[in-house]
């Protein structure tokens, strides 16, 4: 039997104990335009096109670690040309920043981290290598 084609689009799910902290995170700080409310659950566009999407919802237990690299961790990952223009953006808003974007030799890229108020680990980076698709 062949491979069916790749899924047409995709969700990561977070799980945060302070949901309203979060959501205003995700709206207010990063401004991501919120596609569907389901309650206890919000998916936000997480890029351009409607193909990958990000969903904050109500953890039903505290985190069992804050290790990203732990079993169950994420860094959840923005692809974008502009990686300074969106560490101008966020520093602007206040949010807890590097100084500077770095980029790293060993991957190719230049990127930086941030956390959100639910713990998890997200990262802004460019890919500056030809191999990597244009988005």
């Amino acid at each position: 039997m062949p491979r069916p084609a790749l899924p047409a689009q995709q969700v990561t799910f977070l799980y945060a104990e302070d949901t309203e902290a979060s959501w205003r995170f995700y709206e207010e700080v990063l401004e991501l335009p919120l596609v569907q409310d389901q309650g206890s659950c919000r998916i936000y566009a997480a890029a351009e096109g409607s193909r990958a999407f990000l969903g904050v919802c109500r953890a039903r237990a505290p985190r069992a670690t804050d290790n990203p690299r732990a079993v169950g961790g994420v860094v959840f990952t923005f692809v974008t040309p502009d990686v300074e223009g969106w560490h101008a953006f966020l520093a602007e808003k206040g949010v807890a920043l590097p100084p500077a974007p770095q980029y790293s030799e060993a991957y190719r890229v230049t990127h930086f981290f941030l956390t959100d108020p639910a713990g998890y680990t997200l990262e802004v980076q460019r890919f500056d290598r030809p191999d990597w698709p244009e988005a």
